[in-house]
């Protein structure tokens, strides 16, 4: 208790008083100079316009994700992969959701994608430093961090450096990583530098430079301070960089998150009420939910499922071709397939052919690399509740 006291508390102090969010990566979030809210209302304006607009779809998700609203992110990285399955972009989007949700294995087949689709690794480098970080591969990390130094993402790419560093016990190394930041006057810096020093064994002087700059918090965040050195490796990861603390599922930081908000409805009601309804709405947070469920699908086609994790094996307008295709790779692949029941995912212009449900993210990931090992490619997808999912006839 006395730790996930401290962690609201470290939330806070990350929030007002170092000015600077836990999760701040995957590049800048506008072209423009303009504050995150400001770039999510501009492209929700678009979106509102064209629901299908790409840029805006990815701007959205990036703006959503520097604002803290993980879970409307992943719905804005989710549409732009509809829009253009092609693109890397919705793949390295979904993989930043991934790593804020501290889903690091979970996170990395889909920066492998985004790289197969042709994506340079720095384009998403500082992300998936802290997806190695969170798995206690600290070396893979700070190479990582080291290539995103040189991208619109370096800023934030430094200060996990310094964090990993840290992690890793080079404090010297960790500051002097800081410098370039302190000379400019970052306002992360109070934060990273508070943390670096707590990690290589000294809460007091981490309780100091929190005093200094907001003075009288350190005594409420002291238990965790303490702590923080006794964490594994991963775990030290996740406390400083997301406030994911040992036995809390629960994300102090985010304030945006609504675990009983239906998948995309806010934002489908948003679009399909038009720009005027979009410009007056546009300051409230676009609200949705990412949520995953165990139990398997028995409705009928016609009836709205709860939001589930499957694996996509692939898509097209012709149901009978996406029926031809599974009975071909079920019977080239009898071992894989043994008891796998395929499923039909229908959108606007159209069907995805699935497999699942699956329980979590690492069961769909473990049946994935399976897949890639005799040469299929599949990727996970997680239903909306307006989805229509309904058993393919494929026997």
């Amino acid at each position: 208790m006395q730790i996930r006291l401290a962690g609201a508390l470290v939330a806070c102090v990350c929030a007002s008083a170092f000015g600077a969010s836990p999760v701040a990566a995957q590049g800048s979030y506008s072209p423009y100079d303009e504050s995150p809210t400001a770039a999510l209302g501009r492209y929700v304006r678009t979106l509102a316009s064209d629901p299908k607009d790409f840029e805006a779809l990815i701007g959205a998700g990036k703006s959503a994700l520097e604002l803290g609203d993980v879970q409307a992110a992943a719905g804005f990285f989710a549409r732009a992969d509809e829009v253009d399955p092609r693109s890397p972009l919705p793949q390295a989007g979904m993989g930043a959701v991934a790593v804020a949700n501290g889903e690091a294995t979970a996170a990395l087949p889909y920066f492998k994608r985004a790289q197969q689709l042709g994506a340079p690794v720095a384009s998403f480098a500082c992300d998936r430093g802290l997806a190695y970080d969170l798995l206690g591969r600290q070396s893979e990390a700070q190479a990582d961090y080291r290539v995103a130094l040189a991208t619109r993402d370096g800023d934030e790419a430094r200060r996990r450096l310094a964090l990993s560093l840290a992690i890793s016990g080079d404090r010297a190394t960790a500051l002097q990583t800081l410098a370039p930041l302190s000379a400019k006057g970052d306002a992360g810096v109070a934060r990273v530098r508070a943390f670096v020093l707590a990690l290589t064994g000294d809460p007091n002087a981490a309780g100091n430079a929190i005093n200094a700059v907001m003075p009288g918090s350190a005594s409420g965040v002291a238990p965790f301070l303490r702590q923080l050195p006794t964490l594994g490796a991963g775990q030290k990861a996740a406390a400083v960089n997301l406030g994911i603390f040992p036995g809390d599922t629960n994300y102090p930081a985010q304030t945006y998150a609504s675990a009983n908000v239906d998948r995309l409805a806010d934002i489908d009601a948003l679009l399909s009420a038009g720009p005027s309804a979009s410009q007056q709405r546009v300051a409230q947070p676009v609200q949705v939910s990412y949520t995953r469920t165990q139990a398997p699908i028995v409705r009928p086609a016609t009836a709205p499922v709860q939001s589930k994790i499957w694996l996509q094996l692939a898509s097209g307008q012709n149901v009978d071709d996406l029926s031809s295709r599974f009975r071909k790779l079920k019977r080239e692949n009898p071992d894989l397939f043994e008891g796998m029941k395929p499923y039909l995912s229908r959108s606007a212009d159209r069907a995805r052919l699935l497999v699942g449900p699956f329980r979590g993210t690492s069961d769909a990931t473990i049946f994935a690399e399976d897949l890639r090992t005799v040469g299929i490619d599949a990727f996970r997808f997680t239903n909306s509740q307006t989805d229509r999912i309904a058993p393919l006839a494929a026997e």
